[in-house]
């Protein structure tokens, strides 16, 4: 379920607009309270996600950093319910996850750079296949995944030469969630993923005052 939105370059400052990601946590908060059926949630947490990747001048360089071994997975938010979790994240050049799934819904929104998406199904006998769609997700696009959607996939840096970072939206604390990678005979290995980072982003003080504009 990709959808396309031209993409504003911003140049970085100093002091990132968190302002923007503090409305964006609102509104999907907002959203999700009013007990929306799966599709809706995808569809217009979509339209709020694309909106926040339209523009590149907020997420701080902490959660930004890539590591030379492997990709990280920084938390932005996670709702005080865990109906939602907002992570960055960072691919290093080449970097790619293993296949895996998320048992959760999930929005995949490109920042930074560009990712690869290979989709994952399985045939009639059971086994584990490409189902032959690879996207290729550019700065603005959005993705979905859920288990009514299609759940599992491999992503990869699109770059050999540069960092890409994307956001990503999913429907718990996905840090936390028991899931799977599966190996080349799509056989599964369960994991909890955890995050790369400690602390969180200041989102309600440190320059972002309420009611400031974002735009």
């Amino acid at each position: 379920m990709p959808t396309q939105t031209p993409h504003v370059s911003q140049q970085l400052s100093a002091a990132p607009n968190l302002g923007r990601l503090r409305d964006f946590v609102t509104s999907f908060a907002q959203l999700l309270a009013t007990g929306p059926e799966e599709p809706v949630v995808l569809a217009r947490g979509a339209e709020l996600l694309a909106a926040l990747v339209r523009h590149d001048d907020w997420l701080p360089d902490a959660y930004a950093e890539p590591d030379p071994a492997r990709y990280r997975q920084y938390l932005l938010h996670c709702d005080s319910l865990q109906r939602f979790s907002v992570v960055s994240f960072v691919w290093g050049p080449s970097q790619l996850t293993p296949i895996h799934n998320h048992t959760v819904w999930g929005l995949v929104g490109v920042l930074r750079g560009a990712e690869l998406n290979e989709a994952f199904a399985r045939d009639a006998a059971g086994e584990l296949k490409p189902s032959g769609q690879t996207e290729r997700l550019l700065p603005g696009s959005v993705s979905a995944v859920s288990p009514s959607v299609g759940d599992i996939h491999r992503v990869s840096n699109a770059y050999a030469d540069r960092v890409s970072i994307s956001i990503h939206v999913y429907g718990a604390d996905i840090g936390a969630v028991r899931r799977s990678t599966f190996d080349a005979a799509g056989q599964p290995k369960p994991f909890i993923s955890g995050y790369a980072n400690t602390t969180l982003p200041n989102l309600w003080g440190s320059g972002t005052e309420a009611g400031s504009p974002t735009q």
